[in-house]
């Protein structure tokens, strides 16, 4: 078995950070990002995604850089960039493409290269190969060689961090499987699953958030029936997950950079072998209509343009991720129905809000008095609301919309009305 020598990891944002400060425990690592802004910030000692403290990042080996020649002379190359969808909600593998294009530059023989972001089965063998071949003019399965080990990262959860995980592992022999294993059980208690293939890894990857995305999409859809029935769905599911075998999925908004955009990328595969995912699709338009299900069942309750508050505007809890958040639907369908919306998020970059998505923050939470009030993220600052930030925010007569269910068991003033999924 080979044991690498130096560790290139391109990509360092929630996956590829982690990864790097956890390997450098054991081996020389470069990691590579062209965001020249992050890469400043990380040499500066400070992450701004909040998954690795500032003194780990003071005190690790690794080093930072947005030059591609740095990852020169390194013969284990691991891929943690993102892969979106596009306008068309087809997979985007631009940045694959062009981390796999870089590494094609400088890898030598005897390299390796392995794939953890989330792909539909083939992408690894059949895309990322030949760019390799390509660039380098090496011939992969013999000068060079491929791997994939999906990552399995959960933004803002700190029970389930890289040391916690089962990692997949595969490699296109059964040494480079054997040197992956190695590596990735030095960071990981040696919680290793070995793969029959590599095709296998990225197809075991893909399910795992569209699973998730159909049991949601099949809460959220109960969800509306509930509502129109008078019934709280979170008090049917209480009584439902008494039973031992019952899945605990709660309804809500699916947004951020996995289960909204993964189910997509298993469709794409499917379609292009003639197969129809009936399910997978229809999973996702019900998850993609929540935000506007949310909006007009608030737009019922009133009766005139009214003034709102949102609260929270990242894609989950605690985490200050604002990609692909599906709050800024919400935002929208009420703009759109006349209502003035003011957006308050304690976790949030607020200029990277307003140049995303054209939202200006409010900086705090004072006296002002709201016709509604939507809890949309359950930050830990919104969790932790009383009775008495009720009084002081919504207005006579106004209402709570509670998305998540987490000011269930808050009394509310006299006279204000409660919404909840």
């Amino acid at each position: 078995m080979n044991v690498p020598t130096r560790i290139a990891v391109v990509g360092l944002g929630y996956v590829g950070l982690p990864l790097a400060i956890a390997l450098a425990h054991h081996y020389p690592v470069i990691g590579l990002d062209v965001n020249l802004d992050r890469v400043a910030a990380l040499n500066a000692g400070h992450d701004e995604t909040q998954e690795v403290s500032d003194t780990a990042l003071a005190n690790t080996k690794a080093l930072f850089s947005s030059n591609p020649a740095e990852i020169s002379g390194t013969d284990l190359f691991i891929v943690t960039v993102p892969t979106p969808v596009d306008a068309d909600q087809e997979p985007d593998l631009n940045a694959v493409r062009s981390a796999v294009d870089n590494i094609g530059k400088f890898i030598e023989p005897g390299g390796t290269v392995v794939l953890e972001s989330t792909v539909y089965p083939g992408v690894t063998e059949e895309i990322c190969g030949p760019i390799l071949s390509a660039q380098s003019g090496l011939i992969c399965g013999v000068d060079f060689f491929l791997g994939y080990s999906p990552e399995r990262m959960n933004p803002g959860d700190k029970q389930h961090s890289l040391a916690d995980i089962t990692k997949i592992v595969a490699g296109q022999t059964p040494s480079v499987t054997e040197m992956l294993a190695a590596v990735y059980g030095a960071v990981t208690n040696g919680n290793i699953f070995i793969a029959k293939d590599i095709r296998t890894a990225e197809a075991a990857k893909v399910i795992e958030n569209a699973q998730r995305d159909i049991n949601i999409a099949f809460v959220n859809e109960i969800t509306m029936i509930f509502n129109k029935l008078g019934l709280s769905a979170y008090d049917v599911l209480d009584a439902a997950s008494t039973k031992w075998n019952f899945l605990p999925f709660l309804p809500g908004l699916v947004g951020g950079h996995c289960i909204g955009v993964d189910p997509h990328y298993l469709a794409h595969k499917a379609q292009s072998i003639g197969h129809d995912p009936a399910i997978i699709l229809a999973g996702r338009r019900i998850n993609d209509e929540m935000a506007r299900y949310v909006a007009s069942s608030i737009d019922e309750l009133l009766t005139a343009p009214s003034r709102i508050l949102i609260l929270g505007l990242t894609f989950k809890e605690n985490v200050p991720d604002l990609r692909n958040t599906k709050v800024i639907e919400i935002i929208s369908a009420l703009q759109a129905l006349g209502h003035d919306v003011d957006v308050h998020d304690p976790i949030a970059n607020k200029a990277e809000a307003t140049a995303a998505y054209n939202i200006d923050l409010i900086p705090s939470l004072g006296s002002s008095s709201y016709d509604v009030v939507v809890g949309a993220v359950p930050h830990a600052s919104y969790t932790d609301f009383g009775t008495v930030d009720f009084d002081r925010l919504v207005a006579k007569d106004g209402i709570v919309a509670d998305i998540k269910g987490m000011w269930r068991a808050v009394s509310l003033p006299a006279g204000i009305r409660r919404w909840s999924l």
